[in-house]
């Protein structure tokens, strides 16, 4: 049962103001209940709870940092990932989102990390896999003499066994898996997807090489490899797997690319080994066993009176990369493993929800390149004092034990306490918690429907675009898009309107300044061409993303998002 802490005194702190969506979810996936199902707290509860754990650590002023860690959350400023919000002062508390495992070319090995993913996915966690090193299928296993049944069909036992486990009992398990685009059985894994019925706990993506990319431009030819013999097993044309990847994740919106060669250009800890995949939704490259805890700002909260507070930021990226450090150590690893290479690197996430709001606020549409320019200074800003904040904490309580050797030594830094601390996850959840637009995407709909775990088809008002729609005196009656955008012009525009290029120029814009990856949907219409998605993955790599996904609106039975009204491109190339 949580302990009550009480409402703290602080004339800052006041009771959240959460939406109807956001207390639906709380009340269903958040709140700790007792064996009736009854609350045992309250929203404000949920965050007193949560400030009060992560200021434990703090030997001195702890109190003064269980009220700022407060303020902050209370007024829906940040938030930190799902697990630490559910799991939070629990015994067994898991509070990291984000965990990578091998997958080793062994019985023993595959099924291992099948059963920490069990352990992970149990306490809210998320995992990501590489299956490039399995053996193809049909390769003859000595120790047996029996033909073995390669990376696809161990993927589908893992995805079976996410089935039947739900994450802290709150919602189904995330998965994601990567196979490089040089393994035997790559056209395989590709079509994995494709009927809409197999690997549905999975998001995939091809591990994309520098070497297929110039073989793709060039027309030239590209070699699969037997990864444990490395013998070469065939030779295709690279630009007809590239139209192969397009044609498929058109069709369906699987698979994704992972540009490899790239995420271990800017491994931080290269002497401690590869990056081979990414958590679920790609934001999070990390060592095998590794894991990651992850946290958001909500930009739209810091605009005030016309303009950005960015004093008010700086403060608050020092005051969340701090809450972050606390919560690696306050984490009560599932893995024993996970926690010796995590408490040897202490990599943190701290990124950004609400972009696509501030926007909105700044009368500044997503395509301009003022927009583009604002959120690449944001996300520089947001990066430059999280490393500062890190520097101050490595005086105060040591750097991250791997710093010999690592990139930022090499680079010249001063010891940092965190391998990163920069990264845009996706904010699936804790953005309708704070009312806000996810992540760096743009809004999605004026009205749309969101289908969650439990059944449940919510209807989401977005709340930016009503509260602009209000202050512009325009009577709200769940408007569809084309109203929306003849009152509020051209600052509107819903993400399946966007052309390609927008999409990525301002991905392409946050990654380059972050440490680990940026979460981001390419949104397409449903009438979007095989031509936009192959565009959409040469600019990507062209413009230095770590990874990219592209979705055709309807091209799955069931979606997460759908808008109230048909979309129609009108700013599509």
């Amino acid at each position: 049962m949580p302990q009550a802490f009480g409402i703290i005194e602080v004339v800052k702190i006041r009771i959240p103001e959460l939406n109807e969506n956001a207390l639906t979810v709380l009340n269903k996936r958040y709140l700790w209940r007792n064996e009736s199902g009854e609350p045992l707290e309250t929203p404000l509860g949920l965050f007193e709870r949560v400030a009060h754990g992560a200021a434990a650590l703090e030997k001195k002023h702890q109190k003064q940092w269980r009220e700022e860690f407060l303020e902050m959350m209370v007024n829906l400023r940040f938030l930190p990932n799902s697990p630490t919000l559910m799991n939070m002062g629990r015994k067994e508390g898991q509070l990291s989102a984000c965990f990578v495992l091998p997958v080793e070319d062994s019985l023993d090995g595959i099924f291992d990390s099948l059963k920490s993913a069990a352990k992970i996915h149990q306490s809210g966690g998320g995992t990501g896999f590489s299956f490039s090193r399995l053996r193809p299928k049909g390769s003859i296993v000595r120790s047996t003499s029996g033909v073995a049944s390669g990376p696809v069909s161990f993927m589908k036992i893992y995805d079976t066994a996410t089935d039947t486990i739900k994450q802290g009992g709150a919602r189904r398990g995330a998965n994601m898996g990567i196979l490089r685009v040089d393994h035997p059985d790559i056209f395989e894994f590709i079509e994995s997807k494709r009927d809409q019925k197999s690997a549905l706990n999975f998001n995939i993506s091809v591990g994309i090489t520098n070497d297929f990319m110039r073989a793709v431009s060039s027309r030239g030819q590209f070699e699969l490899r037997d990864p444990k013999t490395q013998k070469v097993t065939r030779t295709i044309l690279a630009a007809e797997l590239f139209e192969l990847i397009t044609q498929v994740a058109w069709e369906c919106g699987d698979p994704g690319m992972v540009f490899l060669d790239r995420i271990n250009l800017f491994n931080p800890t290269p002497n401690q080994g590869e990056m081979e995949s990414t958590n679920p939704c790609g934001e999070q490259p990390l060592l095998p066993i590794e894991s990651c805890n992850l946290g958001s700002l909500n930009l739209g909260e810091f605009y005030r009176d016309g303009a950005f507070d960015w004093d008010l930021f700086r403060k608050d990226i020092h005051k969340a990369v701090r809450f972050l450090d606390n919560v690696i150590d306050l984490n009560a690893y599932p893995i024993i493993s996970s926690r010796k290479i995590t408490l040897k690197n202490r990599k943190i996430g701290l990124g950004v929800m609400g972009f696509a709001d501030l926007l909105l606020y700044m009368g500044l549409p997503y395509s301009d390149e003022k927009a583009v320019n604002l959120g690449e200074k944001i996300m520089s800003f947001l990066d430059r004092e999280a490393k500062q904040e890190s520097m101050r904490l490595a005086v105060q309580r040591g750097p991250f034990p791997n710093w010999k050797g690592s990139m930022w030594e090499r680079l010249g830094y001063a010891p940092l306490r965190n391998a990163t601390v920069s990264t845009v996850a996706p904010t699936g959840t804790i953005s309708i918690i704070a009312g806000a637009s996810s992540g760096i995407e743009p809004i999605f709909s004026a009205v749309f429907y969101r289908n969650v775990l439990s059944g449940a088809r919510l209807m989401d008002v977005h709340p930016s675009v009503r509260r602009v729609m209000t202050e512009k005196g325009a009577q709200w009656n769940e408007q569809d898009d084309l109203t929306v955008s003849k009152i509020l012009g051209s600052a509107w525009t819903p993400a399946a309107h966007l052309s390609v290029e927008s999409h990525v120029r301002m991905q392409a814009a946050f990654q380059r300044h972050s440490d680990s990856a940026v979460s981001k949907t390419i949104n397409l219409p449903e009438s979007a061409s095989r031509d936009q998605v192959a565009a959409a993955y040469q600019i990507a790599y062209e413009s230095g993303c770590k990874g990219i996904t592209v979705y055709r609106d309807k091209s799955r039975k069931l979606q997460v998002l759908e808008a109230a009204e048909p979309i129609v491109c009108v700013d599509c190339d």
